[in-house]
């Protein structure tokens, strides 16, 4: 937990003994959240684990990709974080990896989840966290999508996951080019392959990036 790595891997088969969930809001331990959309499909499906910002709860962190997750037909998992933010800006990894696994354990013992399927998403300080977690657990992240980022502090790196970056060029809370424009040179460079794209705004997720970052997503993730 320390190093931020997280032990849960998914299931493509529900596991017999677990009733399948209904399609709606779950509430988990570690006041965790889980949206089952409307109409998954027959197998198993495409999981995105979506942090809040600073202050911010699990239920603000499901609006910004429900309505692309209910047509694409994925589910969503948001993490409360123990305290007002993430644990390594904090102070260092775990609690907050420790709860997060445990959430991550409880999904795949009742869904079926896409092996290659699991994405883990971010606004502001969840997304710095996003690209943290995600860089350390890259062999259960197949992508990360990190909404206004300020920084990433991973560890340790094992896996080569997509990275899909975002930020407002007006952002006054992490500025554009003390952030994004300096991480994504950063993860390039380290041999990641990202998507970026800048938008007229400011700190902010504009449904539209989020439409596009949860397609880019799926649709690059198909055989």
């Amino acid at each position: 937990m320390r190093h931020g790595r997280l032990s849960a891997r998914p299931v493509a088969v529900r596991p017999q003994h677990a009733a399948p969930l209904v399609p709606g809001l779950h509430r988990l331990g570690g006041r965790a959240l889980l949206h089952v959309p409307p109409a998954p499909g027959p197998g198993p499906s495409p999981l995105a684990v979506v942090l809040h910002g600073a202050g911010g709860s699990a239920e603000q962190a499901l609006e910004w990709l429900l309505p692309q997750a209910e047509e694409l037909g994925v589910l969503l998992l948001a993490p409360q974080a123990v305290s007002a933010t993430w644990d390594v800006i904090v102070g260092g990894y775990g609690a907050d990896v420790s709860r997060i696994d445990a959430a991550l354990e409880e999904v795949f013992s009742r869904t079926a989840v896409e092996l290659d399927g699991v994405a883990v998403a971010g606004f502001s300080d969840g997304a710095s966290y996003a690209l943290s977690l995600g860089l350390a657990n890259g062999d259960l992240f197949h992508a990360v999508l990190a909404f206004s980022p300020g920084f990433m502090a991973p560890m340790i790196r094992h896996g080569r996951p997509r990275i899909f970056v975002s930020h407002g060029v007006s952002d006054r809370v992490l500025p554009i080019d003390r952030c994004s424009r300096r991480l994504v040179p950063d993860l390039r460079e380290s041999g990641y392959e990202v998507t970026y794209e800048e938008f007229r705004g400011g700190h902010q997720v504009p449904p539209e990036t989020a439409t596009a970052a949860v397609r880019w997503w799926i649709e690059s993730s198909q055989p």
